[in-house]
C-alpha cells in the first residue's frame, strides 16, 4: 500500500530568523533588490510557506554608494502626487542619492517587489538601510552576505 505524502506547511512558531548584513557599495541595484526581497519573504528557506513570514532580517550598510547601471542615474525618476489638482511630483535617482535620504532608493526597489498586502508590510518592517557604513544592530551579530561575489553582473561599472 502506498503511503501518502503530507504537505509540510510553516507556523510562526517554526520560523528561526536570522540577521545578515549586506555592503551596497558599486552592488548593482535590481540585482540586490530581488535578493533581498527573496530573503525577506523566506523563500531561500525550504520550510517557506507563502501566507507565513518566514523571511530574515536583512541590513544594508553604505546605500549612497549603490550602483545604478545604463544611464539610470541620471533617467531614472521617482514619481509621487500631493493629492491636489496637478499635483505630480517627480525626481530622479541622481537626486535621491545626492540628497539628505539615498536609502530610499534601495527600499522603493525592495517594496515594490514585494507582495502589496499585509504580509507585504510586515515583511518590509525587517529591512534596515543606512546611508553610511554604521549601523546600530552589532547585538544582533548578522552575517555578511556578500551579494558581489555571487555572480559578476551584481559587480559591474555603469
Amino acid at each position: 500500500m502506498m503511503q501518502a505524502m503530507k504537505t509540510y506547511s510553516a507556523t510562526p512558531s517554526d520560523v528561526d530568523r536570522k540577521w545578515y548584513i549586506i555592503d551596497a557599495e558599486d552592488v548593482v541595484l535590481g540585482r540586490m533588490a530581488s535578493i533581498i526581497a527573496n530573503m525577506l519573504r523566506g523563500k531561500h528557506k525550504p520550510m517557506y510557506t507563502a501566507n507565513i513570514d518566514c523571511g530574515d532580517n536583512i541590513i544594508v550598510i553604505n546605500a549612497e554608494k549603490v550602483l545604478l547601471t545604463g544611464n539610470k542615474r541620471a533617467n531614472k525618476t521617482y514619481y509621487w502626487h500631493t493629492g491636489y489638482p496637478g499635483g505630480i511630483k517627480s525626481r530622479t535617482a541622481d537626486k535621491i542619492l545626492d540628497g539628505a535620504h539615498p536609502e530610499r532608493v534601495i527600499s522603493k526597489a525592495v517594496e515594490r517587489m514585494l507582495p502589496k498586502t499585509v504580509l507585504g508590510r510586515q515583511q518590509i518592517s525587517k529591512l534596515k538601510i543606512y546611508a553610511g557604513s554604521e549601523h546600530p544592530h552589532e547585538a544582533q551579530s548578522p552575517e555578511v552576505l556578500d551579494i558581489a561575489s555571487m555572480n559578476p553582473k551584481n559587480k559591474r561599472r555603469a
